[in-house]
């Protein structure tokens, strides 16, 4: 992060931890209700089990990255376990299925907050620098052809990830729609119109019958504990990256940067908001998302920062299509949100006119940074070594010490 001033490296290390602390708000809110369903546990003691063994988890690490790894892989295999068991059984209509796929529709009062919600679990800010982070964990040689296959097979590595969180997605939702759908009692059908995660165990009741609550409740704390697990392992690396700290100095304070508060915010909430404070961090995903993705893209196509190693034209090009797509959803949403909050809302109209006038500015200034992010053109300082790798070089008029070595600037 040298390439940027320094308050915009300061600007952009804050974005990052406000985006880890929205992303685990979801899990530590869904674990501590796991252990209110499962062990009868009050919602506050919840969160402090789950901070607690948060910490205990990430303590793994001391006896490798694969370890904490392998957690991880657990606790999705129970929850996937349990969704793709009860989807079995409710045989959703799979031609609906797969044309709602390709053909989305999006109908009721939430739909569109949970369709953005489910975009912002699969692209999030920390799962970027998570990515990019665990590929310095493995062992490589340094010979360019190993490189570029580790790089190859850590690409299929990713998206196979990706591609089952899909999956899950597609499974709980099927599921949800499925059983909420048609020959329900009015109990059920007024507990559907206001499906919650705590509510949400009537998804299980065609197989479970009464157990329900149990198992919706392990799937609920595996889902909580892995997600809050993964983004308070990325603000590891987060801080790692842009403080230099030592790591044992990491591996003690980031943790606490990240929980404290998502602790304090959860509690504050409590577990009766649960769905406002999921989409008001989905929001926040949602806006911190172009500060890790911009410069992401930026330098991963840049031959000044990675040289051979940089995306070929066509996966530029792709990538930054997709990119625009994504954050043009979501600053509209955001916008859109919003608007419709003050507009309907009870405020009085001075203190709707004094929230438009420091909100409005806000946004412009939010837009301009991304756009200065952008097409701001990457310039590095670096000494070519002897196999230097083809790209436009423009040989900056600097003085030369001793005749021996040149500053050479490059441009991307």
């Amino acid at each position: 992060m040298s390439e940027y001033p320094k308050h915009v490296r300061y600007a952009l290390w804050f974005f990052a931890e406000l985006g880890v602390i929205a992303a685990t708000i979801p899990g530590v809110l869904g674990t501590a209700l796991a252990y209110n369903m499962v062990l009868d546990l009050p919602f506050w003691a919840g969160l402090l089990i789950c901070a607690a063994t948060i910490i205990l988890l990430l303590g793994l690490q001391s006896y490798g990255v694969r370890k904490v790894e392998f957690m991880i892989a657990v606790f999705m295999l129970i929850m996937a376990s349990c969704f793709f068991i009860e989807l079995s059984h409710v045989n959703p209509p799979m031609n609906e299925l797969i044309e709602g796929l390709f053909i989305p529709r999006l109908n009721g009062h939430y739909a569109i907050s949970d369709a953005v919600a489910l975009i912002s679990a699969l692209v999030v800010p920390h799962n970027l620098f998570l990515h990019s982070s665990l590929v310095s964990s493995r062992k490589l040689p340094s010979s360019s052809e190993a490189v570029k296959d580790a790089s190859m097979f850590f690409l299929l590595e990713n998206a196979f990830a990706l591609f089952l969180a899909l999956v899950i997605n597609v499974a709980i939702v099927s599921l949800s729609g499925t059983v909420c759908a048609d020959n329900l009692s009015l109990d059920d059908t007024n507990t559907c119109s206001t499906l919650t995660l705590k509510s949400a165990s009537i998804l299980f009741k065609n197989v479970l019958g009464r157990p329900r609550s149990f198992v919706y409740g392990l799937a609920l704390l595996a889902s909580g504990q892995s997600c809050a697990v993964v983004t308070t392992y990325s603000g590891q690396y987060i801080m790692q990256g842009f403080s230099g700290m030592r790591v044992c100095i990491i591996y003690l304070f980031a943790p606490c940067l990240t929980m404290v508060p998502t602790l304090i915010i959860c509690g504050i909430g409590g577990a009766l908001r649960v769905r406002q404070l999921i989409n008001i961090a989905a929001i926040i995903l949602s806006f911190v998302l172009p500060f890790a993705l911009v410069p992401l893209l930026k330098f991963s196509s840049c031959c000044s920062m990675i040289g051979p190693y940089k995306n070929s034209t066509c996966i530029t090009r792709v990538s930054w299509i997709l990119s625009v797509v994504i954050i043009g959803i979501n600053t509209y949403f955001f916008c859109t949100t919003f608007v419709s909050w003050l507009v309907y809302s009870d405020l009085p109209r001075f203190a709707k006119a004094i929230i438009s006038t420091l909100v409005f500015p806000f946004m412009a200034a939010y837009i301009a940074a991304v756009i200065y992010l952008a097409f701001r053109k990457v310039s590095t300082n670096v000494v070519l070594p002897s196999s230097s790798v083809s790209c436009e070089i423009e040989v900056a008029e600097v003085p030369i010490q001793d005749n021996k070595d040149e500053d050479l600037a490059l441009h991307c």
